[in-house]
C-alpha cells in the first residue's frame, strides 16, 4: 500500500499570523461604508434606494411609459462585443479627449438634470465639484435647483455647459441664456426631444411635485426617511431655480415653458443669440444629425431622454455607428442612455462617440452618499474603462476607436 504523504507540523508562527490580520474599527457612518463597499454602479442605486423617499428614487429610476426605451437602450449595450487586440504594452494608458479644444481626463460629460436638489440636499454643486476635481464638464439644467451664478459661486473652477429648452416665449430663453453667460458657462445644450412632456406614469401615481407636498403619505414616508426630510426642511428652499415661485408639477411646468412649435429655425436663432459653441441633444436619426452638420452646431447628442420621453424611440448606441459615419468628421457625437459602467462608456467610444454623457448613473452616487457617493461613481466608471481599454490592448482613445466593437444577436 501506497505511503501517504503528511504535513510536517511546526510550532505556529505568530508574527506570520499577526501579519494577516487586517482589523479596523468599524465605520458607523452607513452611508459612507455602503459607497466604500459599492463595486458597481448598481450596488449604489441599491444603496440610494434605502435613502430616499420613493417618489424620488421612481424620479430618477422611471422613464416614460411602458418603460421599454430604457430597458432596450441598456440591452443594446449589453449586446456590444469588444475587439481585441494582444501583446500589446499597456503600461501606460491615456483615457483623455480634447472636447471643445480642451482636455479632459475621462470620456465623460456629466448630463444636465433636474429636481436635482430633490436627490440630495446639497444637488448641483455637490456634482458640479466632482467634475471640477476630476478634470470633467458639468452641465447645469434648466430645471436645476441651483441658478448658474450660485452653482459657479459654489463651485468656480472647473468647466460648466447649460441646457437650454426653447421656451414658447422666447424672452424668457434669452433671461435665462443671459444667465449663463453672465457666469461664465462655456457651451449650451440645446435639448430638442422635448416639444412636449413624455408621459412617466411612475410621476404621475407618486404626484411628483417641487417642493413636496404633504399629503396623508407623506407621514408615512417621512418616519421612513426621517434624514431626508430634515435635510429638506432645514436647507433652502426647494425650487426650480430658474422659475423661482413655481410650486406646481413638472408636468405643469413643462406645458408652459416647453414649445411644440421648435423647429431647426430655433437652432440657428440661438446659434445668433449666444454666440458660443451649441450642441443639440436629443438627436435620433441620420437625417437630423446631417441637417445640423451642415449648419455648423459643434457637437450633437444621440439621445432618448434616457428613455423619459419617446418610449419605443431610437437606440442610441444602435445608431451611432451610422451617425458618426454620416457626421462624425464635421462635429462631436456624444451619446447617452443606460451608460451604467466603464465598460458602456468604452462600448460607446469603440463604436465611435466622442464622450458620453451621463445622468442616471450619478444621480444613484449623489442619493446613496452626496458628493462622497458621485465621487464613487466616477471612481468605478474610471476603474472599469482603464480595464477594458488594457484588456483589449488599447491604449488611446484614437486606438479604442480604431479596434472597434460590433454587436452580437442574443
Amino acid at each position: 500500500m501506497a505511503k501517504v504523504i503528511k504535513s510536517k507540523r511546526n510550532l505556529p508562527n505568530l508574527p506570520y499570523f499577526y501579519s494577516l490580520i487586517e482589523w479596523t474599527l468599524p465605520n458607523l457612518n452607513r452611508r459612507k461604508s455602503a459607497s466604500r463597499k459599492a463595486q458597481t454602479i448598481h450596488d449604489l442605486a441599491r444603496s440610494a434606494k434605502k435613502r430616499v423617499p420613493r417618489v424620488v428614487y421612481d424620479y430618477v429610476e422611471g422613464s416614460a411609459f411602458d418603460e421599454i426605451g430604457s430597458a432596450r437602450s441598456s440591452a443594446a449595450l449589453r449586446r456590444v462585443q469588444f475587439n481585441a487586440r494582444t501583446l500589446r504594452d499597456v503600461s501606460n494608458l491615456d483615457s483623455s479627449e480634447m472636447i471643445l479644444g480642451q482636455k479632459v481626463d475621462l470620456p465623460i460629460i456629466f448630463s444636465p438634470t433636474g429636481y436635482t436638489r430633490l436627490m440630495h440636499h446639497v444637488g448641483e454643486p455637490a456634482v458640479a465639484s466632482v467634475a471640477s476635481k476630476n478634470n470633467l464638464i458639468y452641465s447645469l439644467s434648466t430645471m436645476g435647483t441651483t441658478s448658474p451664478e450660485e452653482l459657479t459661486a459654489a463651485v468656480p473652477l472647473g468647466r460648466k455647459w447649460f441646457q437650454l429648452y426653447v421656451m414658447q416665449n422666447r424672452a424668457d430663453s434669452v433671461a435665462v441664456i443671459n444667465q449663463a453667460r453672465r457666469a461664465g458657462f462655456e457651451a449650451l445644450i440645446l435639448t430638442v426631444d422635448t416639444p412636449v412632456s413624455g408621459l412617466r406614469l411612475r410621476d404621475f401615481r407618486n404626484g411628483l411635485t417641487i417642493p413636496p407636498r404633504i399629503r396623508p403619505g407623506t407621514v408615512l414616508a417621512i418616519a421612513r426617511k426621517p434624514v431626508w426630510w430634515i435635510n429638506l426642511f432645514t436647507t433652502k428652499k426647494l425650487e426650480f431655480a430658474a422659475f423661482r415661485g413655481w410650486d406646481k408639477s413638472l408636468v405643469e411646468l413643462a406645458a408652459t415653458i416647453f414649445s411644440p412649435a421648435i423647429s431647426f429655425d430655433d437652432v440657428k436663432w440661438l446659434q445668433e443669440t449666444w454666440k458660443g459653441p451649441v450642441i443639440v441633444k436629443g438627436v435620433q436619426s441620420v437625417e437630423d444629425a446631417i441637417t445640423l452638420a451642415k449648419m455648423g452646431v459643434e457637437g450633437i447628442v444621440l439621445s432618448n431622454h434616457g428613455g423619459r420621453q419617446l418610449d419605443r424611440g431610437p437606440v442610441p448606441v444602435e445608431l451611432l455607428p451610422d451617425v458618426v459615419k454620416a457626421v462624425g468628421k464635421k462635429l462631436d457625437v456624444y451619446i447617452d442612455g443606460s451608460i451604467m459602467s466603464g465598460q458602456d462608456v468604452y462600448a460607446a467610444i469603440a463604436l465611435g462617440a466622442k464622450a458620453v454623457f451621463i445622468g442616471r448613473a450619478y444621480l444613484y452616487g449623489l442619493m446613496a452618499d452626496g458628493e462622497r457617493g458621485v465621487e464613487k461613481v466616477v471612481e468605478l466608471l474610471r476603474r472599469d474603462f482603464l480595464n477594458t481599454m488594457a484588456l483589449t490592448g488599447n491604449r488611446t482613445l484614437a486606438e479604442v476607436r480604431e479596434t472597434g466593437a460590433i454587436f452580437r444577436n442574443e
